[in-house]
């Protein structure tokens, strides 16, 4: 029987592949006359020659090491993490979308221009038989991904390794081509050349900015895994069973249940796996704005997943499930109050519920408890299936579970803490936080960030370092090989990633512990992890 989710194998560092040659000679007029594009290019090859003021850095040491060692990395400043800004065109350089720290649109004078630059940019390197895949100017490195008929760029001074961004920008794409197919992309592209994106693409801009603030903390984007909701498996497999569709619904792909960001469960066709990045694409959407706050009681979306099939979609059936406080309301006698106050709180006004504002740590970065973020889906995902009938199913699921007491109880695990827990309850000393891939599971855990790590400007840096360690023993810069192990040690900490059969391990450790002490903390997170398997990652989910 194939796994609940499809390995992600070790991506070749060349990520520009063969789809780079349709791009060649498309601009019909990028840079002037042959001269002016001749030296344009000479400059270029030049500034991209001299020694980048950063290459003497230990994180641009830690990418040329070959072989288990300790590295000393220069804590930046906090002031060192301004906001990534992201730019889409399309090879004729009409512009997409635009993710500035200033207010420019795509449609500002200024943003064109840009956009006019960076198309002539890539298209004098095409011509020239070679692929543009960054810039590095000083502390700022421009990334830029081609999948034509777009141009993605990224432009970042926090100092991650080149990989990260680039794999941001894959994200991106997978999120547009999640609205408009790859074929349909194609199709229009080959009728029109300078066909304006933005038509189709109306509307969907939050789509786009929530996903990159995703990527900014989700750490099982970046790793290209799952985070589950840590749950009691009884009570997991309790709510799985109820949402195995009955054999009246046709043509059902996946039943998915999503509480704080994370999967509470999936169920699935027997031979079908869902990709990692296609279940973040369907996460990511149906968080959005436009589903959150629509007055609707759920929403029928036609989405494609790019990794199940790029050029056709499916049909996403979004419904949030009652909230803990209107399950009371419902058991509670009625009261000449309770006809004339809406059961479901403002989402924009905080919640005044104790046990709500005491769970407020346990949610994601940037959700608070009266956010519908915090919020208990369900999403039923179909390819051709009945509207009605799928309505039908999810309102009746809906009703099962909130008769057999198992919303109840979720609602009470979410709201007691008991879906996350502290680095503290491992009880080994000198660890501050760790992030564990169970490699054949496809799964991670991560306790909850607390000191020094509880404030955003922490929070980033661990997170690269974290990447760069990521990046370093998979490779994913160009070194010229793989690595089993690898240790960096800063001022305010050590950090450690170790890869093995059945998993991979990040950990963050006090500076004044010695490197022995990082093995044997290892080691003791790993028996931990099997220790409690059961309730951290999604296993056995049940089949139909």
């Amino acid at each position: 029987m194939e796994g609940i989710l499809i390995q992600e194998p070790d991506t070749e560092v060349e990520v520009i592949d063969g789809e780079q040659g349709n791009a060649t000679g498309l601009v019909e007029s990028r840079a002037g006359d042959e001269e002016s594009k001749r030296n344009l290019r000479d400059q270029l090859r030049r500034t991209l020659s001299k020694k980048e003021s950063f290459t003497g850095q230990s994180q641009r040491r830690l990418l040329q090491c070959r072989n288990y060692r300790t590295v000393l990395v220069y804590k930046p400043p906090p002031e060192r993490y301004p906001p990534r800004q992201y730019f889409v065109l399309t090879d004729a350089g009409k512009p997409v979308f635009v993710r500035q720290v200033c207010d420019h649109d795509a449609n500002s004078d200024g943003v064109t221009s840009m956009f006019g630059v960076i198309q002539a940019l890539v298209s004098i390197f095409l011509d020239d038989g070679d692929k543009l895949r960054c810039i590095n100017a000083g502390s700022t490195r421009i990334v830029f991904l081609l999948r034509p008929p777009l141009y993605y760029v990224c432009v970042s001074a926090w100092g991650e390794p080149e990989s990260v961004t680039r794999f941001h920008l894959e994200y991106l794409h997978l999120q547009i081509v999640s609205v408009v197919s790859a074929e349909q992309l194609r199709r229009m592209f080959e009728q029109r050349r300078n066909f304006d994106l933005r038509r189709l693409l109306g509307g969907t801009e939050p789509f786009m900015h929530s996903l990159l603030a995703r990527l900014q903390w989700d750490l099982a984007m970046s790793t290209s895994s799952l985070h589950c909701l840590k749950l009691d498996p009884v009570l997991r497999k309790s709510v799985a069973d109820v949402l195995v569709p009955t054999s009246k619904i046709k043509d059902m792909l996946y039943v998915i249940l999503v509480a704080q960001g994370r999967i509470i469960t999936l169920v699935r066709p027997k031979k079908h796996s869902i990709h990692p990045s296609d279940l973040h694409i369907l996460v990511n959407t149906v968080h959005s704005p436009s589903i959150l706050n629509s007055s609707a009681a759920a929403s029928w979306l036609p989405v494609c997943l790019p990794k199940f099939n790029p050029s056709a979609f499916v049909n996403a059936y979004v419904m949030f499930l009652p909230r803990a406080d209107a399950l009371a309301t419902a058991q509670e006698p009625p009261s000449p109050r309770t006809e004339d106050v809406p059961v479901e709180s403002n989402p924009g006004e905080p919640e005044q519920d104790d046990d709500a504002a005491s769970s407020a740590k346990s949610l994601p970065v940037g959700v608070s408890a009266s956010d519908r973020r915090a919020d208990i889906g369900l999403v039923c995902v179909s390819g051709s299936a009945d509207f009605e009938a799928v309505r039908g199913w999810c309102d009746t699921v809906s009703q099962r579970l909130v008769n057999d007491g198992l919303l109840r109880t979720l609602w009470d695990a979410i709201l007691q803490g008991e879906t996350e827990y502290s680095v503290a309850s491992l009880g080994i000393p000198g660890l501050r936080h760790f992030v564990y891939k169970s490699r054949s599971q496809v799964q991670i855990t991560a306790p909850v960030f607390e000191e020094p790590y509880d404030s955003p400007n922490e929070k980033r840096r661990l997170i690269t370092l974290y990447q760069t360690l990521f990046d370093a023993i998979h490779a994913k810069s160009g070194q010229e090989r793989t690595l089993k192990l690898q240790y960096i040690r800063t001022s305010t900490e050590s950090v450690m990633g170790w890869i093995t059969q059945p998993f991979e391990l990040y950990l963050a450790l006090s500076p004044h512990l010695p490197k022995s002490a990082a093995v044997s903390t290892a080691n003791a997170i790993a028996r931990w992890v099997q220790s409690e398997e059961k309730r951290l990652f999604l296993r056995d989910a049940p089949v139909f």
